[in-house]
């Protein structure tokens, strides 16, 4: 196995707090690792830091062997290709006014100047279309706005975006806390699909247990900025060790209520 991102010692502090505090973390080429925590445990800081949208106060991010933090300018941009993101609410993240080939080509726009002119253009709408079949659009709402389209679909489109320059690593921040349980399910598959097609690493966070145990390889949960419990996610669903990964799992609905009563008085 080949670690793609090395964190060695992360720490991010505002003030008085530390919201990242001493992190250890690989994430492995190809896998899923979730990153859970309650509110304000530290894991949304941890993922801008990976994706060096903010400066450590200590420690280092290597990606593929690289420190983000003393890359040159002209390779960073390169390294940025290969790193994305997709944002908890799809709307938000979205110019409302600028339509579908718009939002899905800025980053090929952005990042290639010669896409800027007609016949860029006309390459752009291309790659657009393709980008949204993959994620199960047809290539006819090039030419909507983002407030046409359900929640499950505007988190397509984003999700297409976030694969337009070819990256290698996603990292996905609560992508399903927005939406209904028969969406995320669907939303889910899609992504599991995209990871095996496209051989993606993903860097999942979520609060939501349930939606993890699906999809992720090994979870690292975190509390009050570090990283308190890692391993495989069979084995922590099944025989968690911290404490606090056993709260966090005891909080979790059980559909059956029988189940719920045994688990309360276990």
């Amino acid at each position: 196995m080949t670690n793609l991102v090395e964190i060695r010692g992360l720490r991010k502090d505002y003030g008085a707090l530390a919201a990242v505090d001493g992190v250890d973390l690989d994430v492995v080429a190809g896998e899923t690792l979730a990153v859970v925590g309650e509110s304000g445990s530290g894991k949304t800081t941890l993922t801008r830091l990976l994706l060096r949208l903010a400066e450590p106060t200590a420690g280092t991010v290597r990606f593929d062997g690289a420190d983000l933090a003393t890359l040159p300018p002209r390779r960073l941009r390169k390294v940025r290709r290969e790193m994305q993101v997709v944002l908890q609410d799809p709307y938000s993240s979205m110019n409302p006014r600028l339509r579908v080939t718009e939002i899905v080509g800025e980053p090929l726009v952005t990042h290639d100047p010669a896409l800027r002119g007609r016949r860029g253009r006309a390459r752009v709408r291309d790659r657009v279309a393709e980008l949204l079949d993959a994620v199960g659009l047809p290539p006819q709402v090039q030419d909507r706005y983002p407030h046409e389209f359900s929640g499950g679909q505007r988190q397509r489109i984003s999700i297409a975006r976030a694969l337009a320059l070819e990256p290698r690593l996603v990292v996905l921040d609560e992508p399903t806390s927005a939406l209904d349980v028969s969406v995320q399910a669907q939303v889910l598959d899609l992504l599991a699909g995209l990871q095996q097609r496209l051989d993606l690493t993903y860097v999942f966070v979520s609060h939501n247990l349930a939606v993890v145990q699906q999809i992720a390889d090994r979870v690292a949960v975190m509390r009050a900025g570090k990283i308190v419990e890692l391993a495989p996610a069979g084995e922590l669903f099944r025989s968690p060790s911290h404490e606090y990964t056993r709260s966090l799992l005891d909080a979790v609905p059980n559909p059956d209520p029988r189940l719920a009563r045994r688990r309360v008085s276990a």
